[in-house]
């Protein structure tokens, strides 16, 4: 990419947004890629294209990726009206668009579209690998039969999984940040893979719709942390429920487990902490520490030790649903009990501070470290309120229900 802010300017419409140029498909029959209906653009593409997220050298360029729905297999189209040579550009070549896209599809993909069609038209024989563990239906728009949705637990151990996996993955810098591809080596992982189950042309079909994969880390002397790790729903499925489906089947093979210590996640992001905190709150809103008379109070070891015997959730978790099923039993257009509940949860935030606070004062005499005390109360104000909001969301879902 040229970083000359003139240079820039002069090509700036060779420059191209790598979001909006590139576009995926799930494609079920050979006739879908005559469509131009169907097709997502990807939430991020940092990690492919860089942190500016752009791709310089073509005009209207246009990427894209086309996967069968059930097997995965990868055709990529890329079209242009223009491409810059190194000669108009003082030397600079334009972006190596398949160079980058080598390194993040599928270790196998196509170029030609025949060759693809062909392997479309045996999409029908694709069958999932594992043991089926959930099913379960969706209404949809416009349809009189609801749509049918299965969770298979699968095994690395199966030569065709792993490569399976490879293509599962493939989808997962472009839709998940920070993300890494795991070591499949490693036993400790477990996959769980989300599909659509339909009829097409009088055979079953299994579409591929998103996976999770979860570590069991150790704990001591002989129980495991079950960690979950990626959530992929592809956008064509998102909004439907199926994360949080996704989460309770999880929580269905790990809680009855007597090794199983306690469930956690990985860095989770705000849309997927929004969907474990309504899984977590639907859960505990069951258990009688929870009920709206035992709300009004402290957390107390109770509330984390019931919800830690019943769901496997962690103490910092539960203290979170404990949070947000206090709100939801709050009116909030009552001073006194909203004064008690946000009392309640600025003392919590602000604790690593004074804690902090007490340890510079130790150690080295010297709070001044921090930030003045009016800019803490402000900090603490700030993620209140960002707190407020996420609790709000997960309380109109639970209303909903």
């Amino acid at each position: 990419m040229m970083e000359n802010g003139i240079a820039q300017q002069k090509f700036s419409q060779y420059i191209c947004d790598a979001i909006e140029a590139v576009s995926f498909k799930l494609v079920k029959e050979v006739s879908d890629l005559e469509s131009e209906d169907g097709f997502f653009h990807p939430d991020m593409s940092h990690q492919i294209f860089g942190e500016k997220e752009q791709i310089f050298g073509y005009s209207n360029l246009q990427i894209k990726i086309f996967y069968s729905a059930s097997f995965l297999y990868a055709y990529v189209k890329v079209s242009y009206t223009r491409k810059l040579n190194s000669k108009q550009c003082d030397g600079v070549e334009p972006d190596n668009i398949m160079l980058k896209l080598k390194d993040v599809l599928p270790s196998k993909f196509y170029t030609n579209i025949d060759d693809f069609s062909s392997i479309v038209q045996k999409e029908d024989t694709f069958r999932p690998y594992g043991h089926h563990i959930n099913t379960y239906s969706r209404d949809a728009i416009g349809c009189s039969m609801p749509r049918q949705f299965e969770v298979y637990k699968a095994d690395i151990h199966n030569p065709q999984f792993r490569k399976y996996h490879n293509r599962m993955e493939s989808f997962i810098l472009w839709f998940i940040d920070a993300a890494s591809y795991i070591d499949v080596d490693d036993e400790k992982w477990d996959y769980y893979v989300l599909f659509e189950k339909c009829v097409r042309n009088g055979r079953t079909r299994h579409l591929f719709a998103g996976y999770c994969t979860c570590y069991r880390f150790y704990a001591y002397p002989d129980m495991c942390r079950p960690r979950i790790s990626q959530v992929l729903v592809l956008p064509p499925y998102q909004r439907q429920g199926h994360c949080s489906t996704l989460i309770s089947t999880i929580y269905q093979e790990y809680v009855p487990r007597k090794d199983v210590l306690d469930i956690t996640a990985e860095d989770p992001s705000e849309n997927f902490q929004r969907v474990r905190d309504f899984v977590d709150a639907k859960n505990c809103i069951t258990l009688k520490e929870f009920l709206p008379a035992n709300l009004h109070g402290r957390f107390t070891k109770e509330m984390a030790a019931s919800a830690k015997a019943k769901f496997k959730i962690n103490k910092r978790q539960a203290r979170r649903v404990y949070e947000i099923l206090r709100l939801l039993n709050t009116n909030e257009n009552n001073d006194v009990e909203f004064i008690k509940y946000r009392t309640v949860i600025k003392t919590r935030i602000n604790q690593p501070m004074r804690d902090l606070r007490r340890k510079c004062q130790m150690l080295m005499n010297n709070p001044s470290l921090l930030p003045p005390k009016e800019e803490q109360e402000k900090m603490v104000e700030r993620e209140f309120e960002h707190h407020l909001e996420e609790y709000h969301r997960v309380i109109n879902r639970l209303k909903s229900t």
